[in-house]
């Protein structure tokens, strides 16, 4: 039950920007993520420079800067430092680990390096490993925004709560979290996955739809009147800018909200990029075929109508 507001408080706010940037934490687990992941990277990239190849230095970039930055910004910044007190730094350092850095990553190309570095042999593990069946249910664009709609529906529970404030789940959300959302967006940004025609049409049918579920969680979040994972507040000394626990967990719902609903306009991006490949493969084969091939195809077709 929550008490009545203080009077003598003043509003709660989001935390000034000085705040915000000079908010810092060390998280070890993300520390090893980081240089793991940037040693298997230049680690490739090396390997193609000794069998004198090239890999663009803009790819490099786009997945040191801006996929293993962001990652950096998120686990060791103010959502890092501040995501066991504060309900909308938890709930919007999952939903960026989840959805903004694997897609960051994502622009480095890793799975076209790994292609080029490992060599002839790893390159027939990397096809396979893609068109194995755990690439194929999750390189597709209806189950990335379920799958992290069912993941935010956590944070409508208690659960939220035990996660916040147990140092080995975040550890393990440091870790976990991105892995996931690379399972989810690798699949898809690498085209890895051929669909037919109809598949694509229900994909963007189903993705329409989606970008009203992914609504849901934050909504609820927001429209709640009840702290819902029923944390106790914090009694200690806060600043200014320290929201109440219920102000709390409306601005997780807004942060939430937000980010869903911007992660699937990539989606819809890449399902149309998707549909416009296979038609121009489709349309090149019908250019090939001869007279006679096309007569009988549609002959075929006539006789298939009832």
């Amino acid at each position: 039950m929550q008490n009545g507001p203080d009077p003598h408080r003043p509003e709660p706010t989001t935390p000034p920007l000085a705040v915000f940037l000079s908010t810092w934490s060390v998280d070890p687990a993300a520390a090893i993520v980081l240089l793991a992941a940037a040693a298997l990277y230049l680690t490739g990239v090396a390997r193609l420079r000794r069998r004198g190849h090239r890999w663009p230095l803009r790819l490099t970039a786009a997945f040191l800067l801006l996929g293993l930055g962001s990652y950096a910004v998120v686990s060791f910044g103010f959502l890092g430092a501040e995501s066991t007190d504060l309900r909308w730094a938890f709930t919007t350092r999952i939903a960026l680990l989840l959805f903004v850095v694997p897609a960051l990553l994502a622009l480095g190309r890793p799975i076209a390096l790994a292609r080029v570095a490992l060599g002839l042999r790893g390159r027939r593990r990397t096809d396979r490993a893609m068109r194995s069946w755990p690439a194929r249910f999750f390189g597709n664009a209806m189950a990335a925004p379920l799958i992290a709609c069912a993941v935010f529906l956590v944070f409508l529970t208690p659960v939220a709560a035990i996660l916040r404030d147990s140092p080995w789940s975040e550890w393990t959300i440091s870790v976990l979290t991105p892995l996931a959302g690379l399972v989810l967006v690798l699949p898809i940004a690498a085209h890895s996955v051929i669909h037919t025609a109809f598949f694509i049409t229900v994909e963007f049918l189903l993705a329409f739809v989606e970008l009203l579920l992914d609504a849901i969680p934050g909504l609820l979040l927001r429209l709640n009147d009840g702290v819902l994972d029923h944390a106790p507040a914090i009694v200690a000394r806060m600043p200014f800018w320290f929201p109440t626990p219920l102000h709390d967990q409306h601005l997780s719902g807004d942060f939430l909200w937000f980010i869903a609903e911007m992660a699937d306009v990539p989606v819809l991006v890449l399902l149309f990029v998707r549909w416009m490949r296979l038609d121009r493969r489709e349309g090149r084969k019908l250019d090939e075929l001869s007279d006679e091939e096309m007569a009988e195809l549609t002959r075929q077709h006539l006789r298939q109508r009832p």
